[in-house]
């Protein structure tokens, strides 16, 4: 893992946007982790915001899509996929991640990318923003589903 060449952070003002978070409910403490993240930076930020809670990452794009179709100017997307012995991690992170991707580009608004596809639980720890965390990706996804919603804004007009 290396926080290495990671994006500045934190001087962003999100005043005005409305953000949704939406987070899976699998492994509550690297989740609630990256809540805790999320919410820290959005509120840093001055952005609206609100929580909402689906049963895992693979439920993420439809949630996102309807946040999007309420209103809202930007999602954070958090969930957590942990590599078994099946081939059910790769299906779920590929259709999460593409899942999101396209709800993105069809509502040509920003999400923010908080989920962590990991090969053990302590990679999850490391990466969930809770004390002794190396890094803090709920945190970071909030940071930029409110810089790219500015950029986006700027570049509307």
């Amino acid at each position: 893992m290396s926080g290495k060449g990671a994006p500045r952070s934190g001087d962003a003002s999100g005043a005005g946007l409305d953000v949704v978070v939406i987070a899976g409910t699998w492994h509550e403490t690297i989740t609630d982790g990256l809540i805790a993240g999320a919410q820290r930076t959005l509120d840093a930020a001055g952005a609206t915001h609100r929580l909402v809670r689906v049963p895992g990452s693979f439920e993420l794009a439809v949630a996102a899509q309807a946040a999007f179709a309420g209103g809202a100017d930007a999602v954070v997307a958090l969930g957590v996929i942990i590599r078994g012995g099946t081939p059910h991690f790769e299906y779920v992170s590929s259709a999460t991640t593409d899942g999101l991707t396209r709800v993105a580009l069809d509502a040509g608004k920003p999400v923010g990318f908080g989920v962590l596809t990991l090969e053990d639980e302590q990679q999850g720890l490391d990466r969930a923003g809770l004390p002794g965390s190396i890094e803090d990706k709920g945190a970071e996804a909030a940071d930029a589903a409110v810089r790219t919603a500015l950029v986006l804004r700027d570049l509307r007009g």
